[in-house]
């Protein structure tokens, strides 16, 4: 009834976290987008089937993939680096019995320097959560970098979370920060958009005093101030590259 589509690239230390944690579903395939390390392997190992598409910086066309590789009409999306919790397992195998919407948001915990995020630019995921579970043609996804779910359907939601476990270290942080900006200043790119000297200097700091104050990212602690910290850094990363290309 539900087939699980997994986005990964080098999570050899996540993958098989992740796949064991949806085994209740009944087919696992991973979308893999270039990994030099064990990934694939240890997906494989674990029956998982895995879709090579490495030339492709486009996460809805990965997703959209999945889709279409999908033989169960429920989808279930989740990163590699993401492992259900035993309480949102229970709910989706409950609701799957007798469903009452089409698509559902699932919440997400980011875990992150020893403890959980609730504020701040992640607010939203741990509040609400994202579009995660759907049934096939039902929306499309939309976005290279951010992508969201299109859909006009009405949208349920489950309980329990989705367990994000990113950046294992601050160097893998800066490092995908460095891959994201770059990917989302080509997107802006593509869609006509620029930017100015202005924006470059003040943009990031605009968006560091609205995650960390107005989002109430400070009540994270120390974790709350380097998240914003470095997010507001990816906003200067994606005007100044953008900037760049105009040039």
């Amino acid at each position: 009834m539900i087939s699980t589509v997994i986005i990964a690239k080098n999570e050899e230390k996540h993958i098989a976290a992740c796949i064991q944690s949806v085994s209740f579903t009944d087919e696992i395939i991973v979308i893999d987008n270039g990994s030099s390390d064990k990934t694939t392997d240890i997906a494989q190992h674990l029956s998982a089937r895995v879709i090579d598409m490495s030339d492709i910086q486009d996460f809805s066309k990965l997703r959209t993939r999945g889709i279409e590789e999908a033989q169960n009409n429920w989808i279930l999306f989740v990163d590699a680096d993401e492992i259900l919790s035993t309480e949102l397992q229970s709910s989706i195998i409950k609701e799957i019995q007798n469903p009452k919407y089409v698509i559902y948001y699932l919440k997400r915990r980011d875990h992150w320097w020893g403890r959980v995020l609730r504020y701040g630019e992640i607010q939203s995921a741990y509040s609400k959560g994202f579009i995660r579970f759907i049934r096939r043609g039902t929306g499309q996804w939309s976005g290279a970098v951010h992508e969201v779910y299109k859909t006009s359907k009405k949208a349920g939601h489950l309980s329990g979370f989705i367990d994000h476990y990113p950046h294992v270290t601050l160097h893998e942080f800066v490092d995908k920060i460095n891959i994201y900006s770059s990917l989302r200043a080509k997107e802006l790119h593509v869609y006509g958009s620029s930017s100015t000297i202005l924006e470059i200097l003040f943009m990031p700091f605009l968006k560091f005093v609205y995650t960390y104050g107005v989002c109430l990212g400070f009540l994270d602690g120390p974790s709350g101030f380097v998240y914003s910290f470095l997010m507001s850094f990816h906003s200067f990363l994606v005007r100044a590259k953008l900037y760049m290309m105009k040039s």
